[in-house]
């Protein structure tokens, strides 16, 4: 299988979208940064995908399972995260097109779904080594993946 992370660049994949892996709780500037100018300049839009998953006190409390009303109300607060982590990145770079998109999904199998239809994805990487999160999406993503270590 052929090893899918890039350097320092993004190859522009016929202007489909640049894919950003964003953690809204803890988002990491240099890797926002890279894929927010890969977009630019690729002339591409930027999706940015932040998964996100029940509390687990949710869980746990909830034998029958979580109340529609509740986990509108927790994914209404991911994407508002969501929203106000990209504000800045916008207003920094206001030709990008950006689809800010909250899953309630593992994610490794969000950023999967979402590089089907893209030209690259931009993750980034805390530490030294590849996690499992990381090291599913390098092997199995649809299009060239870049690892920004932060």
């Amino acid at each position: 299988m052929e090893q899918k992370l890039v350097g320092g660049d993004v190859g522009c994949g016929r202007l489909r979208a640049v894919v950003l892996g964003i953690d809204a709780r803890r988002p990491r500037d240099l890797v926002t940064d890279f894929a927010f100018d890969a977009a630019l300049r690729c002339g591409a839009p930027l999706h940015a995908v932040h998964a996100w998953r029940l509390p687990a006190s949710a869980e746990s409390s909830m034998p029958f399972g979580v109340l529609e009303e509740d986990r509108g109300a927790w994914e209404d607060q991911e994407v508002q995260l969501l929203g106000d982590v990209l504000r800045p990145w916008r207003e920094k770079y206001p030709r990008v097109r950006v689809y800010a998109d909250v899953r309630l999904q593992p994610p490794a199998t969000a950023l999967l779904h979402a590089s089907e239809h893209a030209g690259a994805v931009v993750v980034g990487r805390a530490g030294t080594a590849l996690g499992p999160t990381l090291l599913e999406v390098v092997s199995r993503a649809g299009c060239p993946v870049t690892v920004v270590p932060c």
